[in-house]
């Protein structure tokens, strides 16, 4: 079968994530990644999908894949994504996520808004509990509940020293049978022999992590895909390593 090679970036906040800037709009997210000639990208808010639904109407009238993702923060406070095939299974976890989350309202004036759009980039609405607190939830329960929803979690910027599985746990337990890892758009080979050394063994993603629009990546990072859909995205982070290439 013939592959071919989609740019992607599967890590981008919008404003529904406080620290997200208030241009993160699901247009203006779906554009700039357009302008920079990505063919399919993942909108991942901590703890949430609820700007999920205008993202995928706009996406979706665009040409634009969407990966459906929550950057979830777990008990551990280690930083996962995610990843769904339909928006209803992000969004699904997304509620539940909401309901472990501590019962701390938000602080606008210092952590900024956490808004929820349409698909014209109108406000319908705010969330109050504060997204980015850790929620009372496991990595290996959060792992049961995305495969029992047909997803996959790729732990985040392994290589970051705070909200990492590696910088909290010091390694990946072998029970979650982690197939991919996230490491940071800026991460050099060779900076940190540990993370080398782990990521050696997993299939590696590159992703902007984009709190801004201009941090949305270019035509930097491919998947080699027979198809540009989320199955098809998802499925080739459920497979093992299988060369020595990213993806």
């Amino acid at each position: 079968m013939d592959l071919k090679a989609f740019a992607v970036d599967l890590h981008i906040h919008s404003c529904l994530s406080p620290c997200g800037d208030l241009d993160m709009t699901p247009n203006n997210i779906v554009n700039m990644s357009l302008l920079k000639g990505l063919d399919a990208i993942a909108v991942a808010d901590h703890n949430s999908g609820r700007n999920l639904p205008a993202v995928a109407k706009v996406a979706r009238k665009s040409g634009l894949t969407l990966v459906p993702g929550i950057e979830v923060n777990t008990k551990e406070e280690i930083h996962a994504l995610a990843y769904f095939n339909r928006v209803e299974d992000a969004m699904e976890l997304g509620e539940h996520l909401y309901k472990k989350l501590p019962d701390i309202k938000n602080d606008e004036k210092l952590f900024g808004q956490q808004l929820e759009l349409n698909e014209f980039d109108e406000e319908s609405g705010k969330v109050d509990k504060l997204l980015i607190n850790a929620v009372d939830i496991t990595i290996n329960r959060l792992d049961e509940l995305v495969k029992g929803l047909g997803g996959i979690i790729v732990p985040a910027h392994i290589d970051r020293r705070s909200f990492s599985i590696v910088s909290n746990l010091g390694f990946i337990p072998d029970e979650l049978d982690i197939k991919t890892v996230e490491l940071s758009s800026m991460y050099k080979k060779g900076q940190n022999p540990l993370i080398d050394m782990i990521a050696a063994k997993y299939r590696i993603l590159r992703s902007s992590d984009a709190h801004y629009l201009h941090q949305i990546l270019e035509r930097e990072f491919f998947m080699h895909l027979d198809e540009n859909t989320p199955e098809a995205i998802i499925g080739k982070l459920k497979e093992g390593k299988q060369k020595a290439e990213d993806l």
